[in-house]
C-alpha cells in the first residue's frame, strides 16, 4: 500500500494535534509525548525510567483522553497477583454460572507503575498480554482492546525490593525513555496558574 502525499500530510496534522492535546497535560515535554504517541501508532509499548512526580500518570491519562479511549493504572507491589492484572472468574451463586470480572489490563492505555516491584510471575502476566494482545484465564482467551498500549514505569534496579526485568521481557517494549521534571519556566507557569 502506497501512502499518498495528501495522506502523509493529513497524518502529520493529526499527529501534531494529538501531541498538542497531550502536551496541555504534560507541560514542556513535547519530545516524550511524541515518542509515546509514536509507540502507540506503531502498536508497541513504552517503558519509562524516571523519578516519582514527573507526570507519568498524567501522560497516560492525557493520551487516553486525546484518543477518546479508556485508561487504567496498576500499582505493582510485591503482593500483586497475576489475577489482579488479568481478571478472574467468580462463581455467581444466584445464577449458578461463572462470571468473568475483567482486570485493569482491559483498557486501551494501561499505566503499569513500578513494574519491577512485583514478582516475576506477576510481571509475566502483563508481559503476556503485551506480546499476544490477549489474556487467557481458565483456558478462555479474551482479546485486548484496540488500540492497546502499556506505559510501564520502572524503579532503578539498585533500589531495595525490585525484580529486574530480564532481557526477554525488556524486548516487549518498543521504546524506553524518560520524561524528566518540567523546566523552571514551566514550573513557574504551573505555580502562576497560567498553564
Amino acid at each position: 500500500m502506497t501512502l499518498s502525499i495528501e495522506d502523509a500530510t493529513r497524518f502529520a496534522q493529526v499527529f501534531k494535534g494529538l501531541v498538542d492535546g497531550v502536551s496541555v497535560a504534560v507541560l514542556d515535554k513535547h519530545q516524550a509525548v511524541r515518542l509515546a504517541l509514536t509507540t502507540m501508532f506503531a502498536g508497541g509499548h513504552l517503558l519509562l525510567e524516571d523519578a516519582p512526580g514527573t507526570g507519568k500518570t498524567a501522560l497516560a491519562r492525557a493520551i487516553s483522553a486525546t484518543i477518546d479511549g479508556t485508561h487504567s493504572r496498576i500499582q505493582f507491589t510485591p503482593d500483586l497477583l497475576p489475577s489482579d492484572i488479568t481478571g478472574v472468574n467468580m462463581f455467581n451463586q444466584k445464577t449458578g454460572e461463572w462470571v468473568f470480572h475483567a482486570g485493569p489490563v482491559f483498557a486501551e492505555i494501561v499505566l503499569a507503575d513500578e513494574i519491577n516491584r512485583a514478582s516475576p510471575k506477576t510481571q509475566s502476566a502483563l508481559l503476556e498480554v503485551m506480546e499476544e494482545a490477549q489474556v487467557t484465564v481458565d483456558g478462555v482467551r479474551r482479546p485486548a482492546p484496540q488500540p492497546f498500549m502499556v506505559i510501564a514505569t520502572q524503579n532503578p534496579v539498585e533500589q531495595a525490593g525490585t525484580y529486574p526485568l530480564p532481557e526477554a521481557q525488556l524486548d516487549r517494549f518498543l521504546m524506553k525513555t524518560s520524561i524528566g521534571y518540567p523546566s523552571r519556566a514551566a514550573m513557574i507557569d504551573v505555580l502562576d496558574g497560567s498553564a
